[in-house]
Formats: C-alpha cells, structure tokens, sequence
C-alpha cells in the first residue's frame, strides 16, 4: 500500500502534462466556501474579486484547505482551516500569516501574505490571502522526465539541506519573530504535547511509547542549541518547485511555525524519509522520492546538514524518536477524522494501521536500531 498525505499538494496549475486541471479537485467535490460573502468583506477593505466563476480548489491533502482565486487583478491563493475540530496548536491561519508578514524582506522563499482575516463570520474560521507562486510540488514519486535521474535526487537534496540551513539562519528578531513560541525546554514540551493529542487520537489510552519517550528524555534530557525559526512541518512537499530545473520557488504551510533547536525541523525532515531497506512502513508512508538514486540516506543527510549549518547534530536521534512518533499519532488523527466524519477520501481508511507501523519505527529510532 502507498499513501500520500501532502497537506499543500498541488499548487500547481503548470503540471508536468497537458490537462488542465491537474492539481485541482474536480468542482463536484469541492468544500464549498460563500464566495459572494467574501466578495463583500474584501470590498470593504479596498480588495476587487469576484466570485464568478467560482475558484478552484487545490488537490491533495488532509490538512488546510486551499483555493487558486483571483485577486485585485491578479492570482492569489485563500488558505483555511478544514471544517470540524482541529487538533490543537494545528492550522493556525492567524499564526502562519503573522509569521508570512515578517518574513518579508528575511526569507525570500516565504510567500507574501497579501491579506489576513479574523473573522469566522465571513467563512466560518480565520483565513488569509497569500501571494500565488507557480511551480510544481512532488510527493512520494519524482515526476517525468526526472524519475530515475540520480542529478534530480542530488538537486532536491542539496536544496533541502540549503533552505533548512538558510531558514535557520534567519534572524528571528529582525522579522519581528522573536517572541514567536516558547524555546526553552522545546523537545520536552513537544513529547509531552504529542503524548496528549496520542491519548485523544487513540481514545483514552495513549500508546505505551509515549510514556517511554518522556521517560527516557526525563532520565536523559537533551542540552537545546540556540532557538531558531522552526518551520515544524519541513519536507519536499511543502515546496514548490520550478518543473524543469527543480530549483526552489516558494516554501509554504507555515501554519505550525515556531522557535526552537534546530534539530526538531532536520528530525521532522528525516521521519518522512525512507531508504531502500526500511521495513514496510516507511515505504508504505510514500512521502519523499528518497529511495530514487541521488538521495543519501538520512545518516549521510545529518552530515551534510550538519557541515553545511555548523551545528551540533549530536543530540539527533531524541529529536528524531519524537518527530517519528509525532508523525504516528499525525496518521492516527487524520484516521479518527476520516472515521468519524465519514470523509470520502477512502486512503485514511489504512491510516491507523499506518499510525501503528510507525510507533514501531519509532522504537527502533530509540534504540538506536535505524539511522
């Protein structure tokens, strides 16, 4: 089995073929959004759009709900929260925005945000309007002409490596960022927050894991760099790229931004990527092209992260058993979602059994059994 859980999946309206609806859901199976509503309040505030032809929304995805729209003349994307409970501190539109608008100017991979709503009134959660970047987003599979080219696994690598690098590198005070999340003790809070949203998304009784992670960070507590600006969800399919040459042209899905060690965004990266002799569940998982030939493995990855950022990479494999049970209970909500709403999509039906393959990985990572 192969899944694809791509929150930004396909801001993509130049696809690597010719059908024009590439990356768009068809409009039968849209969330519907009072397009007419939103015309007014933009009006209010001096923006021109209009609501016919309805806008179209982007394809893939569990997570925020995007729409290409057109906007004071020109091409835009509206992000929003998906409809019913959102686990907590996740899809947070006022915070992605705040964090869009202070990266302006300090990191030139971050979309602009063009405009930022509060309002739940208008369409039934916050949303925001950011600046529409063209390009192409790759999940689990290089698209053609690059699958099975060994310089596009190096071109992808070496820009993974140099964002990460670059995006911690930003000066969080000069972008207004400094008071962004709560730094001090991160990896510790972190567990201990996925080891509450486990209990949820497991009914009651969180996995026996959870309880050994906090254990083993509470006898063996890792020493944090210094606090850095954290995409939190840092993986290839959060970019966007240009078709031909694969160089970056946006970064998005800002919505989980915070400060904290560095480590936690290399971990986060490095618990989506499989090598070809991971057990099932990391190929199942299906997120990066990383077994294609060109990728290093995630051992090779941490070297090359570590001399090209001059940090110190020796507390990595904490944060990688974290970020690998993060990504285990991440499954098991969108399973629980799909259960008990009755979503269509029927690839979250095997998500549970996914969720529990991955608190397995996770063991591994703790004992030092999986680079």
């Amino acid at each position: 089995m192969h899944f694809t859980a791509s929150r930004a999946a396909a801001y993509c309206a130049e696809a690597m073929n010719d059908t024009p609806d590439t990356g768009f859901i068809a409009p039968r199976d849209q969330v519907a959004q009072d397009w007419h509503r939103l015309a007014a309040y933009l009006g209010s505030h001096g923006h021109d759009f209009a609501p016919d032809p309805s806008p179209r929304q982007f394809a893939g995805g569990f997570g925020n709900l995007n729409y290409l729209i057109e906007m004071d003349g020109g091409p835009a994307v509206l992000r929003r929260p998906p409809p019913g409970p959102l686990p907590p501190g996740a899809n947070d539109m006022l915070r992605e925005g705040r964090i869009l608008r202070g990266l302006e100017g300090h990191f030139a991979l971050a979309p602009r945000c063009l405009f930022l709503c509060e309002d739940i009134a208008i369409l039934g959660a916050p949303f925001l309007i950011m600046e529409y970047r063209r390009g192409i987003v790759i999940g689990g599979t290089l698209p053609a002409p690059h699958a099975g080219n060994p310089q596009a696994g190096r071109t992808l690598t070496a820009t993974l490596c140099s964002v990460l690098s670059d995006l911690h590198a930003v000066d969080a005070g000069a972008a207004g960022l400094d008071r962004l999340g709560r730094p001090e003790g991160f990896l510790a809070r972190t567990a201990q927050g996925w080891a509450k949203r486990a209990e949820l998304a497991w009914e009651g009784t969180a996995p026996a894991v959870a309880g050994e992670i906090l254990d083993w960070l509470d006898r063996e507590p890792v020493i944090e760099g210094p606090a850095v600006l954290l995409h939190n969800d840092f993986k290839l399919d959060n970019f966007i790229l240009d078709p031909a040459s694969l160089a970056p042209r946006a970064l998005i899905d800002w919505d989980l931004g915070t400060r904290g060690d560095s480590l936690w965004d290399l971990a986060v990266l490095l618990s989506y990527w499989t090598e070809p002799g991971d057990p099932g569940t990391m190929h199942d998982l299906a997120q990066m092209p990383t077994t294609e030939p060109g990728f290093p493995t995630r051992a090779g990855f941490i070297e090359r992260y570590a001399r090209l950022s001059g940090r110190d990479v020796g507390s990595v494999r904490q944060f990688r058993a974290v970020a690998q049970f993060r990504l285990a209970v991440v499954f098991r909500q969108i399973f629980r979602r799909y259960r008990d709403s009755g979503e269509a999509n029927p690839r979250a039906g095997a998500f549970d059994e996914l969720a529990e393959g991955l608190l397995a990985v996770t063991r591994e990572v703790m004992a030092g059994r999986t680079d």
